[in-house]
């Protein structure tokens, strides 16, 4: 009897070895199969197609994964998809860009699906003000077509509330991809202007660049040059903070008088490709879609993750493909580095503010212009750089080193500007003529 029962108990034991050994030889072949077969060509992309849900018959699980940038995945220490005004978290800001939009409006950034929705929103862009058009350009996969159909510098100087009703669509498949081959490409004419002329041939660029190069066509500081104010990269005489303060300087370029201290200031937009190129992980080859977008498996395929987020929401895929530690230790470097950067920003922030009321101090006494231009002059230089790394979006993470240095030439910049205004309000109490040097 026993052994009927052992015979029994080891059949039903084969039994479900079989079963489980068949369902799992089925698994990987249905995987296999989906692998070979993905994507299946459901209709055909027009070259002029935007709509990522078209594409997305193609590619729904791409699709699938980018529409997750409509999740509000939360806030990390400095920064996430919540949409929290900077100005009331860092009230600094206020006074740093006083007489500029961005005093007035300023809020940590969402998704790439809200692109535009968030940018037709800002009060910057809304009456009496009215940005040039030129600011679509990264905002609405609409750009590429209207640029196609206006021209390129029709469409820059155009005001951007006369164009904003054309704009609905935020970034796009299109904004990437070629949509016959799927290739990564450029689609914008700063970037492309840009590597011009640095004599890059983008077309050349091998995969892994253009997983960065994608990416450098928004995610960089640019202005609006000339009457017809065309989106430019001030990258002619190199692409780190101070070749870019150099080259403002030498075409005289600036973007608003401080209402405080009348210094000729520039705004920093968004620079992480500058500032990331500064750094190891670009010097070890690593591109803005490996951490940003890694690779991911979906059943039988890999693909890039297009929910592009925060590594730190994702520190498995992102980090831990190159990066053998445990999570936690990760998550500490990681927030190591921003920790101390954001106390060289608040550092900087006081610094500045001090400067400020140093000048305006000087101003209301009666020193000119010309007894003001050396506190002014330090004024623009260290603010530019407090912006440069404030306004990039890693809080010193892409290059640790280099967010260190320029903070630290802020801070100096911005203690020389209240020394300078000192000796002028000085001047000005008992005609002593001293001055300092750069």
């Amino acid at each position: 009897m026993r052994k009927k029962i052992l015979y029994s108990l080891i059949f039903l034991g084969l039994l479900l070895v079989g079963a489980s050994t068949g369902l799992l030889l089925a698994n990987i072949t249905r995987q296999q199969v989906e692998s070979q077969q993905y994507p299946l060509k459901i209709v055909e992309i027009a070259d002029n197609e935007i709509d990522p849900a078209v594409w997305g018959l193609n590619f729904p699980a791409h699709y699938d994964r980018f529409m997750m940038t409509q999740t509000n995945y939360g806030m990390t220490p400095y920064g996430g998809s919540d949409p929290y005004s900077k100005l009331e978290k860092y009230p600094a800001m206020v006074r740093l860009w006083a007489g500029y939009a961005f005093s007035i409006d300023h809020n940590e950034e969402r998704g790439h699906f809200y692109s535009q929705i968030d940018q037709a929103n800002t009060q910057r862009v809304q009456a009496p003000r009215n940005q040039p058009a030129a600011c679509i350009n990264c905002h609405a996969g609409e750009a590429p077509l209207l640029i196609a159909d206006m021209g390129w510098e029709e469409f820059n100087r155009t005001p951007y509330n006369d164009l904003v009703d054309d704009a609905h669509t935020g970034s796009t498949c299109a904004d990437c991809h070629d949509p016959q081959t799927m290739e990564l490409r450029l689609t914008r004419p700063g970037l492309i202007n840009a590597l011009e002329q640095q004599d890059i041939d983008w077309t050349e660029a091998s995969r892994q660049e253009m997983r960065t190069y994608v990416c450098a066509q928004c995610h960089v500081e640019y202005y609006f040059a000339g009457d017809n104010k065309l989106l430019t990269f001030p990258w002619a005489d190199g692409t780190n903070i101070d070749d870019i303060d150099g080259y403002y300087e030498r075409i005289g370029f600036t973007d608003w008088t401080h209402a405080e201290t009348n210094a000729p200031m520039i705004k920093i937009q968004h620079p992480e490709y500058e500032f990331f190129t500064t750094g190891l992980h670009f010097n070890s080859g690593v591109s803005c879609a490996d951490c940003h977008m890694p690779y991911i498996r979906e059943g039988g395929m890999k693909i890039s993750d297009h929910w592009i987020r925060s590594p730190l929401s994702n520190v498995n895929a992102a980090c831990q493909t190159c990066h053998n530690i445990p999570e936690e230790q990760l998550q500490a470097r990681i927030l190591n580095i921003q920790n101390n950067t954001a106390q060289l920003l608040r550092l900087s922030e006081e610094a500045l503010l001090v400067a400020i009321d140093a000048i305006a101090e000087a101003q209301d006494a009666g020193a000119s212009d010309e007894a003001l231009a050396e506190a002014r002059n330090f004024h623009r230089r260290s603010q530019l750089r407090w912006d440069f790394i404030s306004s990039e979006n890693s809080t010193g993470f892409h290059s640790p080193q280099e967010a260190a240095r320029v903070l630290a030439v802020s801070i100096d910049q911005a203690h020389r500007a209240r020394i300078s205004a000192m000796i002028t309000l000085n001047e000005l109490n008992d005609g002593q003529s001293v001055s300092i040097s750069p």
